[in-house]
């Protein structure tokens, strides 16, 4: 199996269950532990990470990705979330899971990751 760099980009909620089903895919057919595989989510996406407001809209409920997330972190995928985005939409950090990363700017983090080499992919 291959071995790859990849930081897959997502800033629209609609488009989680698009963007967890490619890096599954990709996951099942990679060398994990010999590959770097990332999750960048910044603007509106971050929004299903909030416990306390996401209850009461189930289209955005971390809830109905929680598994597939929590599953892909066990296999080495690294979720980073924009601390500019978390602070726009009053997502308090420490209210995070340890599993997840917080960067300081989502945009900056695509830009180091492609200048280390890494694939970007948007669904």
């Amino acid at each position: 199996m291959q071995s790859v760099k990849v930081i897959f980009h997502i800033d629209e909620v609609e488009k989680w269950p698009l963007l967890l089903a490619n890096v599954r895919n990709l996951v099942k057919v990679v060398d994990v532990s010999a590959s770097c595989i990332a999750v960048l989510v910044n603007s509106k996406a971050v929004i299903i990470f909030d416990e306390q407001n996401s209850a009461s809209s189930p289209k955005v409920a971390l809830a109905s990705h929680s598994d597939l997330i929590q599953e892909l972190v066990e296999q080495g995928v690294k979720f980073k979330l924009c601390q500019n985005s978390l602070k726009g939409f009053g997502i308090a950090a420490e209210s995070l899971s340890d599993d997840l990363e917080v960067v300081p700017v989502g945009v900056l983090e695509l830009i180091e990751k492609q200048a280390d080499g890494f694939a970007y992919i948007k669904p």
